[in-house]
């Protein structure tokens, strides 16, 4: 059964840094392109950053130049290094795995910027 657990979230000030990490299991990890979400109170879900499966990346503009979106194969983890946060960046972040048709979601962590 497929399973994606993130963590790593917590409460950060202005300026701050964070690693999250989305665990995965159930499925080919490698096969599968990853990506990181985000919905803060009130706001629809957006597209924070995304590596495929052959390790190229995108990311929103609003977290460009600040985020990095990595994965270890070996490991069947991807993670947000997420610097210089400010308060904008208050959400829930979510896990996602996508393959042809099939798809997974994760429970999200949340991520709390404020001083």
């Amino acid at each position: 059964q497929a399973q994606i657990v993130e963590s790593g979230g917590g409460l950060v000030q202005p300026g701050g840094t964070l690693r999250l990490s989305c665990a995965a299991s159930g499925f080919v990890f490698r096969w599968y392109a990853m990506s990181w979400y985000r919905q803060a109170p009130g706001k629809e879900r957006e597209l924070v950053a995304v590596i495929t499966s052959t390790g190229d990346t995108k990311y929103s503009e609003s977290v460009k130049g600040r985020f990095t979106i990595s994965r270890d194969n070996a490991k069947n983890t991807v993670y947000l290094q997420m610097n210089s946060l400010k308060t904008d960046d208050t959400a829930v972040y979510l896990c996602k795995a996508e393959w042809t048709h099939y798809s997974y979601w994760g429970q999200g962590t949340q991520v709390t910027v404020s001083s």
